[in-house]
């Protein structure tokens, strides 16, 4: 099932179906250790709602209300490899390696919801940075207790400039206004996504495609759990959060973004979130 976020509520979605849910507050439904039960307990007792389709297609926002976005680093063997070039003239390139296999994951903060944008909606790019890329990130989501109990679409923007000139302006590269994307929906489920789902990137420029790539969740070092865990030790969520995995998908050295880019980011059965570049 697919749960929407929008301005005139919450729209589930399941088997080409849709429902709206009404006077729902999205931090305290999606906060549930058995969201995927009670999504089918809601929608039994509901008739489908042909505007409901239509709602998300006109008023459909990012998936999250007062939860956290938090992100994991290098858990990909490529983004190992990449931050290792970006950083080779400053020295920084043996953390990242030191990193890749050591037992405690890479965790940072990267957006509070206010600076998050949603399906639709523009990304930015800083002013002070010369070389920029998107991160397509498989997202957790997470409730209070530390369940995953679905799954959504990230963009992880990110500033290689910056963060290539010293590991310590980590916060400076990855966390500014427009800087993180999520959408288009939760995607919830009652088994983990099969281990061969693809996470696929375009990159469309004034009509064509300078980028695309595309990666296996398999190739992801660490169990998500494990980084779940890691993010809950002495740190509490009272509205859960959301959790960007890592990339695996790093456009080469050569590469910047643009202003009016339009970054795709394909995770099926979850779905494509769309952006442009502000």
């Amino acid at each position: 099932m697919k749960l929407y976020k929008t301005k005139k509520g919450i729209v589930v979605e399941k088997l080409d179906s849709y429902y709206l849910l009404k006077d729902q507050c999205w931090d305290t439904y999606v906060n549930d250790d058995q969201l995927y039960s009670k999504l089918e307990n809601a929608i039994k007792v509901l008739n489908p709602d042909p505007e409901a389709k239509k709602i998300i297609q006109s008023d459909i926002q990012a998936p999250i209300q007062s939860q956290e976005i938090w992100a994991c680093g290098v858990t990909y063997y490529r983004s190992k490899v990449g931050r290792q070039e970006e950083s080779k003239n400053t020295g920084g390139s043996e953390f990242y390696a030191r990193v890749y296999e050591a037992d405690r994951p890479e965790i940072f903060f990267k957006s509070a919801p206010y600076r998050a944008v949603g399906p639709g909606e523009k990304v930015t790019i800083r002013k002070d940075s010369t070389w920029d890329v998107p991160e397509p990130e498989l997202t957790l989501a997470v409730t209070s207790s530390g369940k995953i109990i679905g799954y959504t679409v990230g963009n992880d923007m990110s500033s290689r400039s910056i963060e290539g000139e010293n590991p310590l302006y980590l916060p400076q590269a990855k966390t500014y206004d427009g800087s993180a994307a999520i959408g288009p929906c939760i995607y919830v489920s009652e088994e983990p996504l099969p281990t061969d789902t693809l996470i696929q990137m375009q990159i469309i420029r004034q009509g064509n495609v300078v980028f695309k790539g595309e990666i296996a969740i398999n190739q992801i070092k660490r169990k998500f759990q494990d980084l779940v865990s890691y993010l809950y030790r002495e740190t509490s969520f009272p509205y859960g959060c959301l959790v960007m995995t890592g990339t695996g998908i790093v456009p080469s050295s050569d590469f910047t973004l643009q202003k009016d880019d339009e970054i795709r980011i394909t995770i099926q059965p979850i779905g494509t979130l769309v952006n442009t570049v502000k």
